[in-house]
């Protein structure tokens, strides 16, 4: 029997509530559980969906009579999140806050692939490879102090590359940073313009994972 197909979709708060219902035309009647992973609802079908907050609630929860509501408002809150999306092509650093971009840095570097030749080539190309992306990893840290630095920043969200990523916000420049909040990690592709744009949302937006029904 093949493995239920999983997905993930992202909603903003103000959306939310319609996304629920929808998804309980299509699948049946919903129970719902709160689990450290998120709001669990299973549907009549065995379909299910993980509703998870963008943020903690860090003592400001959402209102609302029910749970959906509560993680709806929740989601609408303006929250001041740095991001940082990077990938051996290029990169995104930005401050967002309710889906939109306040300040960014977007740009290209590259840095070449791995190769399967052998010998000195090999460990010559490995050492210039390296070079490039610790090139790319200052220089991101660089552009996201300088941005953060201008805003209030409550939170850090990882995308792209994750060993990248990490070595960004592990730089020294970033020190200041070190002690907040990481959001769950963006899977994004090369960080261009569009693609910070449809991240900004993302970031401020209810993860969905859903399984369909076997």
């Amino acid at each position: 029997m093949p493995s239920p197909e999983t997905r993930v979709a992202f909603v903003s708060g103000a959306r939310l509530p319609g996304w629920v219902d929808r998804f309980a035309a299509s699948h049946g009647a919903l129970s719902e559980e709160e689990t450290d992973a998120g709001l669990e609802l299973r549907a009549a079908d065995g379909a299910v969906a993980v509703l998870r907050a963008p943020w903690p609630v860090d003592g400001r929860p959402g209102s609302g009579r029910d749970a959906v509501s509560r993680l709806a408002s929740l989601a609408g809150q303006p929250r001041s999140v740095g991001a940082v999306l990077v990938r051996r092509g290029g990169y995104s650093v930005a401050v967002v806050s309710g889906g939109t971009v306040l300040a960014s840095k977007t740009g290209t570097r590259h840095v070449q692939s791995r190769t399967a030749a052998g010998g000195w080539s090999q460990q010559r190309f490995a050492r210039r490879r390296a070079n490039q992306a610790d090139a790319l990893v200052e220089a991101v840290a660089e552009h996201a102090a300088r941005i953060f630095a201008e805003h209030r920043v409550e939170y850090l969200a990882p995308g792209g590359d994750r060993t990248l990523a990490e070595q960004v916000l592990a730089e020294p420049v970033l020190k200041r940073y070190a002690g907040l909040a990481r959001l769950a990690f963006l899977d994004v592709p090369d960080p261009r313009a569009a693609i910070l744009k449809r991240a900004a949302t993302d970031l401020c937006s209810v993860r969905i994972l859903v399984t369909d029904p076997q």
